[in-house]
């Protein structure tokens, strides 16, 4: 009985295999488009093209992978070069000078400048932090755990009060991830729905109280315990930490591995994780989607008169609500799909909490393409500001008279190189998403059919994100 059951998965690779090969022949590139960037400068280049090839990409490293033996994959995601010891002993020292800073920049957020391009605050919160620290941690690993504004404040108090690191009440661990999941959801609706997030003493008053209530929970559930499941920063930061090519065991040695290898040893998500990464995702992906003419004209908004965002904060809170459904119900279809295909042998909350983490590049890639632009530009703004946090002409770092250049993404070989890197980087993504979801196949499957078949409708859906990604890139958007 068993041989028949495998015999038929090994029949049903083989027809899946050939359809996706055909499926590749129907990839065809389209006719030149037109691209438009979010500053409103238009290029022709064949999107068509890079449709196609993004898609292809995607698909024959399924391909690729399913004829590859699993022992020469198991190779390669276990290498490591070992490199030194890091020590966590300045780590209090450190974050009690990142907590000092945040309180001079929320001081400066209520009274320096009203500009949100001259005050530092909105540009280290939305630029350096949310843009340029996520992809920091994607290549270097877990730096947040040093930087956050909580740790040096908690271990200080906690040490005077003896409280210890448990705290003095403990999280149910149904609750799981859930609370750090609604601060995200509000944290995403305050940056893409809310009228002024960038108004820096409106951001100022928000950063604080969030500061407040999280370490009065840290002192009540412990460091630990709260940044597990509650704060969604460090929830967020050490997902994407989990695909940096530098690993730190437990006694704190570095180490190089592949990109993505981390991942792979990591535990199943329960539910909350799992809807949690994937408002990582959707949210990013609707802060794109909210932007183009396609979207605005749903509900009748003219593109080129836009009204601004008090306008469309219903249609925007239902799109962020019905982007994060829609991706979960697609994504949790493919992976129900995939491991009815297969032949399902572990628990389907299981197989979900494990491929979810698939998403991690991809999260990634469009975390990179979505900010690129307002890093390259509005970073210079933040190291201008940071040299004059109250606007009275400081130059504390010798940047405050440091032109900006703004034009390195004006101009239309600007916004080619913008676009290739842009698209790259999601194309990129995809790719290696395929590639963990292999790896994390291989743990639920341990039969080369088996495994590939599990993966088949994942892919399909990688296959459309890529596709949905690169539209989003060249379809022209509000600026």
């Amino acid at each position: 009985m068993s041989g028949r059951t495998e015999g038929g998965a090994v029949e049903r690779y083989h027809l899946l295999l050939a359809l996706l090969s055909a499926a590749l022949l129907a990839l065809l590139p389209t006719p030149a488009s037109a691209h438009a960037s979010d500053r409103g400068h238009v290029l022709l280049l064949p999107t068509g093209y890079y449709l196609a090839g993004g898609a292809f990409a995607v698909a024959v490293s399924f391909l690729v992978l399913a004829l590859l033996p699993p022992v020469a994959l198991d190779k390669f995601w276990r290498r490591r070069l070992q490199l030194f010891t890091v020590s966590d002993g300045a780590r209090t020292a450190v974050g009690l000078m990142s907590f000092a800073g945040f309180a001079i920049l929320i001081a400066a957020g209520l009274f320096g400048s009203r500009d949100p391009l001259s005050n530092p605050l909105p540009l280290l919160v939305w630029t350096l932090m949310w843009a340029g620290l996520t992809l920091l941690q994607g290549v270097f690993g877990d730096l947040w755990s040093w930087l956050n504004p909580w740790y040096g404040p908690w271990r200080l108090i906690s040490g005077l009060l003896r409280a210890g690191d448990e705290g003095i009440l403990r999280l149910p661990r149904w609750l799981g991830c859930w609370p750090a999941f609604i601060l995200f959801f509000a944290f995403a609706w305050f940056e893409l729905i809310d009228p002024a997030p960038d108004d820096p003493a409106r951001l100022a008053v928000a950063a604080g109280v969030y500061w407040l209530l999280t370490f009065l929970a840290m002192l009540a559930f412990g460091y630990r315990g709260w940044s597990r499941g509650g704060e969604f920063l460090t929830v967020f930061f050490s997902m994407v930490a989990r695909f940096a090519p530098v690993e730190r065991n437990d006694a704190g040695r570095l180490a190089l591995c592949w990109p993505g290898a981390k991942l792979l040893a990591a535990e199943p998500l329960p539910p909350s994780g799992i809807a949690f990464l994937l408002l990582a995702l959707s949210s990013v992906s609707f802060d794109g989607l909210s932007k183009t003419f396609f979207w605005l004209s749903l509900f009748g908004v003219n593109p080129l008169e836009f009204p601004g965002r008090t306008a469309v904060i219903g249609s925007g809170t239902l799109g962020l609500v019905l982007t994060f459904l829609l991706l979960a119900a697609v994504f949790l279809l493919a992976a129900w799909l995939g491991q009815r295909l297969a032949g399902r042998d572990r628990p389907f909350g299981q197989a979900a909490g494990l491929l979810v983490w698939s998403i991690v590049p991809i999260a990634l890639a469009y975390h990179v393409a979505h900010y690129l632009t307002a890093l390259l530009v509005d970073g210079q703004y933040a190291l201008t500001s940071l040299s004059d946090p109250f606007g009275l002409g400081w130059n504390l770092f010798g940047t405050a008279d440091m032109q900006v250049e703004a034009g390195i993404v004006a101009g239309a070989g600007s916004a080619w190189w913008l676009w290739n890197t842009q698209a790259g980087a999601i194309i990129l993504g995809h790719v290696l998403a395929v590639l963990v979801a292999h790896g994390l196949a291989w743990r639920l499957h341990p039969q080369p059919a088996r495994a590939a078949l599990s993966q088949f409708p994942l892919t399909l859906l990688m296959i459309a994100y890529t596709v949905f990604g690169l539209w989003l890139l060249a379809t022209p958007t509000v600026g």
